[in-house]
């Protein structure tokens, strides 16, 4: 059997994309042989299709984008070229449906998150005509993002975000969404959470990765507090300036993995006053890392993600608002400890599994701080916790639950996967 994976964007570290590996690894385990279709793919990945016109920094979708959620003037032919757009889209899907002969379709976010109009009322188009059993993997909806909430064409996105119809299973990544979706449309969502393979051990620094701490800049007795996300306001870094602020430790580091710029550079611009107001020790390094590891033509080594984690004493995750948390079971699965705000998924969907983090709720406070003091000082202490981490993970969020999933949703579409 042949799973044909189509989303904006397949590529890089971002949660859509890794996701997605995750549920190609698994399909592949069910007996689907996978093929990859967005407007863009890593070159190391799965087999796939390239097509430009289906990402969301395609010209076109950026234009039809800015008219549908940019002003508040009528604009009568918007939906007229959205629906011409739809239509060319519509032909480049359907070639590579002819070239792949899916037995199912899977889609990632593409039904959820209004960056690509046209390309959601394609994909409808291309269900209903083909008649091709569906898997959408819906992250993040339109409801839950301020940007999206005032628009022109609030009937396309009850239509198409997510579009619903036979043959149609959608999967959120968890129980609020799921919630949520039911309550607006009446479409029941399957909750597939994040996962990682918890049963292999994460990978440990080879002589590649263990020159990262002195790349950065850092010596044998600072302390490398890990920040492994972007640099967008919902991430909450202010909470972790001000808990190392709190600290007062002058040997304690705030090292941010990712870069700005997916929502402009304002905020890093903010959070680099903030640290110097509250003198902390604030590095950005993501011109030291990328999403795989690679030596530049001046020599230069760029390390990947998970090269990071184990030279970690500590993670932050102050998010104010997450899907799930990807990071968060990296944190996990590295066996570090943490400091988490208890933002709504977490608290639903993470926190009552019994994981034992250093929690804050929206402000930084003196017990937090004390918590997270002690165990930076007591690498024992942390063990203990990241150990009994490990163990929850490994029951709830771990890549069989994943496949059990799976099998019941494929089941549900008339396909029977590989036991």
């Amino acid at each position: 059997m042949r799973a044909l994976f189509v989303s904006a964007r397949l590529a890089g570290t971002d949660g859509v994309s890794l996701e997605n590996a995750k549920l190609v690894g698994a399909l592949e385990a069910l007996g689907f042989e996978p093929h990859l279709c967005a407007g863009e793919l890593d070159e190391t990945g799965p087999p796939g299709t390239l097509v430009p016109a289906l990402h969301f920094r395609d010209p076109v979708a950026l234009a039809l984008a800015e008219r549908a959620f940019g002003g508040r003037e009528p604009d009568a032919s918007l939906r007229d070229d959205l629906r011409a757009r739809a239509a060319e889209l519509l032909i480049m899907l359907e070639r590579v449906v002819d070239a792949v002969r899916p037995d199912l379709l899977v889609l990632q976010n593409v039904w959820a998150v209004p960056m690509q109009l046209p390309l959601a009322e394609a994909l409808a188009d291309l269900v209903v005509a083909r008649r091709l059993p569906t898997l959408s993997h819906e992250h993040d909806f339109h409801w839950e993002r301020q940007r999206f909430a005032r628009t022109r064409v609030p009937h396309y996105l009850d239509t198409y975000f997510p579009f619903h119809t036979t043959g149609v299973r959608h999967m959120t990544i968890n129980s609020l969404a799921a919630a949520e979706l039911r309550r607006r449309r009446g479409v029941q969502a399957t909750v597939v959470p994040n996962v990682l393979d918890f049963d292999a051990l994460a990978p440990q620094p080879d002589a590649f990765a263990a020159s990262f701490r002195r790349a950065i800049g850092l010596s044998d007795e600072q302390r490398l507090v890990l920040q492994p996300t972007r640099v967008i306001p919902r991430k909450g870094i202010e909470l972790a300036i001000d808990l190392l602020a709190e600290l007062a430790d002058p040997r304690a580091v705030l090292v941010i993995t990712h870069a700005a710029g997916d929502e402009g550079f304002d905020y890093l611009r903010m959070l680099e006053r903030r640290a110097r107001e509250r003198r902390v020790d604030l590095r950005p390094v993501d011109h030291l890392v990328g999403p795989v590891r690679g030596t530049s033509r001046e020599g230069k080594q760029r390390f990947g993600l998970w090269d990071t984690y184990p030279h970690a004493d500590m993670v932050t995750y102050p998010s104010l608002y997450e899907g799930f948390g990807n990071a968060l079971l990296e944190t996990v699965w590295f066996g570090k400890a943490a400091l988490v705000n208890r933002y709504p998924v977490y608290v639903a969907d993470i926190a009552p599994k019994g994981f034992r983090f250093v929690e804050i709720d929206g402000s930084v406070t003196p017990a937090a701080v004390a918590v997270f003091a002690r165990l930076l000082g007591d690498p024992q202490a942390r063990a203990a916790a990241a150990a009994h981490n490990l163990e929850i993970a490994r029951a709830h969020f771990s890549l069989p639950t994943l496949r059990r999933l799976l099998v019941a949703e494929l089941r549900a579409l008339g396909l029977s996967p590989r036991a």
